[in-house]
């Protein structure tokens, strides 16, 4: 019988011993130093414990000036044989060769030596974790590490691994929480939150991430605060809110907010007195929500004309045009733009060099986008908590940086109190 199989057998591999691409990829440096490292920790550790024991091995250990040469030699201890140890790296995995050894105690026993280099139980240096949990907030879930970092780690990284390290980061996210926020100096606050979805009793469940920056007076934006509170209800606001001040914050001079109606009662229940810019984005949503499709442009247009004129006079003459237009071409588009109030043009009695960034809620909006960018190959995160110290730790390790606000030289001046003119 003919065999009709045009495919050639030299690329179909079968089973685990086909050689996949970049497998064959030797690399004589790579090589050369990772048969070097082995040497090199058990050296490190070595002379460790020669120190301990004030001698090396197969030596005894100096007698003091002052002991009777004719009394026993002051020894601290012994040694006692070795034991396997395997370390993972950044170099790969290493087994080595750990040496063992009882220390004397004061009370005449002893106790077993340990060393401070590689610490009991340790199975993967400090840097493999900070690499693994670096890629895992780089936007790779816990199951697509191992392929991630098979070249520098063997394979021998799983999701379960992941897990751990991202434990450790707890620790430092608790630190977080509970710091001073005395010696903070906040000129300007921006609140509002975000959704994510989340696994809660089994189950997808979608929750607020109630979000606080700062903006310090040399113009550096801040995370102060992320809180799991369920919700963007008055009450979990207050929670987040009496926390910064039970934590030292002082009272911004200035706030930046989203518009939803919990957040503006506990900010009116707390900082009633501070001006407050409603932004204007938002507000531009609410507009275009009251009217038909075919409506959107000339809305945004006017609107547009409106927020970014050149100066408050410009603004307030545009504003009357609005309302005077569209109260009669669409009332509730007037309606909405006068609920806000002045409040949504709070930023013109900043120096026209803050206008840009004091308009809008587009500082924290951003950190949104990245956030939900780098959790997307997790469709869920297995926790509320996650979720926070997640978005934390993005920021804290350096994965998403923060710029100066525009026009931060000018953050030392005092805001005018003239508003501008409301009557239509």
């Amino acid at each position: 019988m003919i065999d009709h199989n045009t495919h050639s057998t030299s690329l179909q591999p079968e089973g685990e011993g086909a050689v996949r691409l970049l497998d064959d990829w030797f690399d004589p440096i790579e090589a050369g130093l990772r048969d070097r490292v082995r040497q090199f920790i058990q050296g490190m550790i070595e002379g460790e414990l020669e120190a301990a024991l004030s001698r090396p091995r197969y030596a005894r250990r100096p007698k003091p000036p002052h002991a009777n040469a004719d009394g026993p030699s002051s020894v601290s201890g012994h040694r006692h044989g070795h034991r396997s140890r395997s370390l993972m790296g950044t170099f790969g995995r290493v087994e080595i060769a750990m040496p063992r050894a009882r220390l004397d105690t004061a009370d005449g026993k002893t106790t077993e030596w340990k060393s401070k280099a590689l610490r009991a139980y340790q199975r993967r240096t400090q840097h493999a974790d900070a690499l693994i949990a670096g890629s895992y907030l780089a936007g790779t879930n816990t199951r697509r590490v191992r392929r991630a970092l098979a070249a520098v780690f063997g394979g021998a990284i799983g999701k379960d691994t992941v897990s751990r390290v991202w434990r450790k980061v707890k620790a430092d996210w608790d630190g977080w929480n509970a710091r001073s926020l005395a010696e903070e100096p906040i000129v300007r606050l921006i609140l509002d939150g975000t959704v994510v979805r989340v696994r809660l009793d089994r189950k997808a469940t979608s929750i607020a991430l109630l979000v606080v920056l700062g903006v310090r007076e040399d113009g550096q934006k801040v995370l102060v605060a992320v809180k799991n509170m369920g919700g963007e209800t008055s009450q979990a606001w207050r929670a987040v809110l009496d926390d910064l001040v039970k934590r030292g914050l002082r009272k911004p001079p200035f706030l930046i907010v989203d518009g939803g109606t919990g957040l503006e009662q506990a900010l009116a229940a707390l900082w009633g007195d501070v001006p407050t810019q409603r932004c204007t984005v938002h507000k531009h949503r609410n507009l275009l929500a009251h009217v038909p499709q075919r409506l959107h442009e000339e809305v945004s247009a006017d609107y547009t004309d409106m927020i970014y004129a050149a100066s408050p006079t410009e603004i307030e003459e545009r504003r009357r045009a609005f309302i005077r237009k569209w109260r009669l071409k669409c009332k509730a588009v007037a309606d909405s733009l006068e609920e806000a109030g002045d409040r949504l043009f709070t930023f013109t009695r900043l120096p026209p060099s803050q206008w840009k960034s004091a308009r809008t809620t587009n500082a924290i909006e951003r950190l949104h986008e990245e956030f939900k960018r780098r959790i997307k190959t997790q469709t869920l995160l297995p926790s509320a908590e996650t979720a926070a110290m997640l978005f934390w730790a993005l920021l804290a390790a350096g994965q998403i940086t923060m710029r100066k606000v525009d026009g931060w030289q000018t953050l030392g001046q005092n805001l005018t109190d003239k508003p501008i003119d409301l009557a239509a």
